[in-house]
């Protein structure tokens, strides 16, 4: 997916990069795979704000994506590439040999009119679906499921891919995006290939308008609040912040301090990200 740049008419256009949407080949998304998508602004089910700095936002339409790829045995063709409001990727709606209808994350270079397939004898093909013990050592998936038959959790995102490492028993080692390695059970699905949309990262926005569109509101920085609303607040002027370490609106220290407290899965991790 090439970018396109502008000319500096406006301080908004100097420096902006907006996809080019070559490679959508559909301007409508199918309407029986729709379905409605209620905004929260960042809120729980109790009304408290969960997520800071979120809310309005252009309105738009959930696409039913199948991350469970249970189709399996059943040949299907990719009839056209679609833009998702949703999510960083592009989609592929896929018809499969009984007629029915399904989208699913786009592989980087799959074209309208590939076969795709699912199941643990389909062939090693980008968006072809299979266990992770079936995989060969070396391959790039996406689309990884962490328990069987639960759909894709992992590497989703435009531009990502994981790498098949080893085969350990009834264990698959897989080394993610972000350097983590970890152990997920053969068992589970993933797709062949690396996530498309690889120009996703070097896309500039330009103007604040655009952040608006997609529901981010300005992010206020804590230095600029009062001593009442951040712990970085206050002070005469541009001050430092006046503690060991950065700190959350709450008093918990950040940017860089370790959060996760999983012991359930915490022996599948073999190393973690930011590890050497």
């Amino acid at each position: 997916m090439p970018l396109k740049t502008y000319r500096p008419v406006t301080p908004s256009r100097r420096g902006a990069a907006h996809p080019t949407f070559e490679e959508v080949t559909a301007d409508r998304p199918l309407k029986a795979l729709l379905a409605p998508l209620r905004r929260t602004g960042g809120r729980n089910s109790r009304g408290a704000i969960t997520t800071r700095f979120r809310g309005g936002g252009a309105k738009r339409m959930y696409r039913v994506i199948d991350f469970k790829r249970d189709k399996l045995g059943v040949p299907g063709r990719l009839v056209t590439i679609e833009y998702d409001p949703n999510r960083s990727c592009r989609i592929a709606l896929v018809q499969y040999a009984d007629g029915e209808k399904r989208y699913m994350v786009c592989p980087n270079g799959l074209q309208v009119g590939d076969p795709v397939e699912s199941g643990p004898d389909a062939p090693l093909r980008p968006g072809n679906a299979l266990p992770l013990g079936r995989i060969p050592t070396g391959t790039l998936v996406h689309n990884i499921e962490l328990d069987p038959g639960r759909g894709g959790k992992l590497v989703r995102s435009a531009g990502t891919g994981a790498q098949v490492l080893a085969q350990e028993q009834e264990y698959t080692l897989v080394r993610l995006p972000s350097g983590e390695v970890r152990r997920v059970l053969g068992r589970c699905m993933a797709t062949v290939g690396q996530v498309g949309n690889l120009d996703h990262k070097n896309v500039k926005y330009g103007k604040a308008g655009i952040r608006r569109h997609l529901g981010r509101q300005p992010h206020v920085r804590g230095s600029a609040m009062s001593p009442r609303d951040h712990p970085h607040g206050g002070g005469e002027g541009r001050s430092p912040i006046g503690m060991p370490g950065p700190k959350t609106p709450w008093g918990k220290p950040t940017l860089g301090y370790r959060t996760r407290r999983n012991k359930r899965t915490d022996a599948m991790i073999v190393r973690r990200r930011g590890q050497r």
